[in-house]
Order: structure tokens, then C-alpha cells, then sequence
């Protein structure tokens, strides 16, 4: 079926979602790019107006909260060829029958991917330095530091970062660390070891990436093969004050061996996400000194949302103009991609 010369296209995510992507300018240029559909957003394909919007939609503008396009879905949406996501993840709403039916695909990972990374190297630089420790500690002291007494293992010289993964948000973080004066091995059993060292890491065996590590960073997608990867005995083999950051998702470590390991004093950690996702009120990681927890902000927030919202209108354009999408997601990564 061809397109016609503006494709018809609507929006699909939560109210909230919606809220805080689709600003004025953002829904502006996507009506200069295609026939929009004019919110409210669909959050619920049942409706009767969702059903009259779908069955003339030619585009998906989507975002967090997007129901799933089920085959029921896509009946009523006979037009349907192309679905834009202005979030990183499109596991939640692209099913099987939108690749059996030949649905281009287009996530917005990769402008995710930045804020990520860069709060992954924030941490990196600040638990190396030991500032959040420092800080504690001068509040509670409120008196001269003698600094000429800092431990010798305290800063980012040559310091050993070990990256787990070379995923979007992994190389983004190792492209952010060429910069500075360290170390950084690869574990990622898809780059082969010229790739990983043309990105400027050394590949390494995953047991020795925690091994040699003074501070490992998680970038895994959780898989089923990677559900629990980060288990006890990587945990164990990691050296003593070494830190562990995941800003991937917390199923992907052994919850308890990681707890057993920071509230021993053993290891710090930096988690922006655990498992559950919202610790219980009492979980010990909640009062340990050497974890920091954050709810889940690595990714795009405040006006980094507006980074998803031009990503979004780009890949909108380019698609509209007959050029294709810059950011596609690939039917045959899909198993490899969060």
C-alpha cells in the first residue's frame, strides 16, 4: 500500500508520558511533517475514537505506556505501517505480529542512551575520588581534612573500569571515559576482540573483568540469558572497595549476594535500579554507608526529554519524506536488545 503524499499519523503513550515529550514546538513539527492526529493521546486502543483514529493511521508516534499493538490491535489498523517510539525500550507495546506484519520500527535508545552515560561516568569519577564519603565525612567532622593522609587508593590514576556489555548506553560510556587517564576492559561475548579494541577497551573473560575491576559498570539488557548474570561468585571475585554501578536493569544481579557483599564493607555500590525496583522499606541496602541509591534517573529526565521528542521528529521527517529511519530497531537484534 503506498503512502499518500502526508502520511497520516497519531499518538500512542500514557497521559503522563505525554505530558512531559509533547511539548507545543514538538507537536508542532510533527504536523509539519504528517497528518496528526491532535491529542489526546490513545492510551487505550478500545475506545471508540481510538478505533476510528486507528483505522486511518498510516505512523505510531508512541512513548512510555503505549498499549500493546496485539494482532486484535492491528486489525483495526489496516494502514499501519511504521511506529515511532520517542523511549528507549519498544519491548513493551511492539509485538510479534508488528514484525510479521512488516512494521518498520524506530526507538529513541540511542538519544536515551547520553544521559545515561553520562551519569554512569559522573559516578565513576565521584566514587573513584571518594566524594560522596568525603562529604559525609567532613558534614559530620565540620573541621580541617588533613588531605596529605587520603589512602593511596583513593583517585581516578590508571584506576581499572570494567564495562559490562558494549551496548548503546556501554559505548557511550566508554567513548565518555577516552578522556581520562584509566583503564577499561570489555566483556561482551558479541564484539570480537579487534572490535573492542578499535573502541579503545581491552577484552576480557567476564570472571575477570570483576576480578581486575576497581569499579564495574553494568550495561547488559535483561535477557532471559542475563537474568541474574551478576552472581555471587563475580560479586565475591571482585577486589575489596571496589564498586559496582548498574544503571541497567537490577535483575540482572544477585540481589542478596550483592547486599551480603556492601553491607559487609567488602564493595560499595552505586544502584540506580535493584530488584525489586523499589527496594522494601527495611532492605538493608537502604542504611548502608557505602551504597548509593537513585529511583531509576539515569535516563532522560527534566529537559533531556526534549532530546527524545527531536529524535522522535527527525526520525518522523525522514520517514514522511520516503528516506527511512536514521535510529531503525532490527527484527534480528531484537534478542540482543532491551
Amino acid at each position: 500500500m503506498s503512502l499518500s503524499p502526508r502520511p497520516t499519523a497519531a499518538l500512542a503513550m500514557s497521559r503522563k508520558a505525554a505530558q512531559a515529550i509533547l511539548e507545543p514546538p514538538t507537536l508542532e513539527a510533527l504536523a509539519d511533517a504528517v497528518t496528526l492526529e491532535p491529542p489526546p493521546v490513545l492510551d487505550d486502543f478500545t475506545t471508540g475514537r481510538a478505533r476510528t483514529v486507528l483505522s486511518e493511521a498510516e505512523l505510531l508516534v508512541t512513548g512510555w505506556g503505549c498499549p500493546p499493538l496485539t494482532p486484535e490491535v492491528l486489525a483495526i489498523a489496516p494502514r499501519l505501517r511504521a511506529v515511532v517510539h520517542t523511549a528507549g525500550s519498544i519491548r513493551a507495546h511492539i509485538t510479534d505480529a508488528c514484525w510479521e506484519r512488516g512494521i518498520e520500527v524506530s526507538s529513541a535508545a540511542a538519544a536515551n542512551a547520553l544521559p545515561v552515560a553520562e551519569y554512569t561516568v559522573a559516578m565513576i569519577l565521584l566514587t573513584g575520588k571518594r566524594v560522596l564519603e568525603g562529604a559525609r565525612d567532613f558534614r559530620a567532622a565540620r573541621a580541617e581534612v588533613d588531605w596529605l593522609r587520603t589512602p593511596r587508593g583513593t583517585g581516578n590514576y590508571r584506576r581499572t573500569v570494567g564495562i559490562l556489555s558494549a551496548s548503546l548506553i556501554g559505548r557511550r560510556v566508554i567513548e565518555l571515559l577516552r578522556p581520562h587517564d584509566l583503564r577499561v576492559l570489555l566483556y561482551d561475548p558479541y564484539v570480537s576482540a579487534d572490535e573492542a579494541t578499535a573502541l579503545g577497551t581491552e577484552p576480557v573473560p567476564l570472571h575477570q573483568l570483576f576480578a581486575q575491576s576497581d569499579t564495574v559498570s553494568v550495561h547488559t539488557p535483561l535477557l532471559p540469558a542475563t537474568r541474574g548474570l551478576v552472581d555471587r561468585r563475580l560479586i565475591d571475585a571482585m577486589r575489596p572497595d571496589a564498586v559496582l554501578i548498574n544503571t541497567a536493569r537490577g535483575a540482572v544481579v544477585d540481589q542478596d549476594a550483592l547486599t551480603d557483599a556492601v553491607t559487609s564493607g567488602r564493595i560499595r555500590a552505586v544502584l540506580d535500579v535493584t530488584d525489586p525496583e523499589v527496594l522494601p522499606p527495611d532492605h538493608p541496602l537502604w542504611s548502608a554507608d557505602n551504597a548509593l541509591l537513585t529511583p531509576h534517573l539515569a535516563g532522560s529526565q527534566g529537559n533531556e526529554w526534549r532530546r527524545l521528542a527531536c529524535a522522535a521528529v527527525d526520525e518522523v521527517r525522514r520517514w514522511a519524506a520516503g528516506d527511512g529511519f536514521a535510529h531503525p530497531v532490527p527484527f534480528d537484534r531484537l534478542a540482543y536488545l532491551a
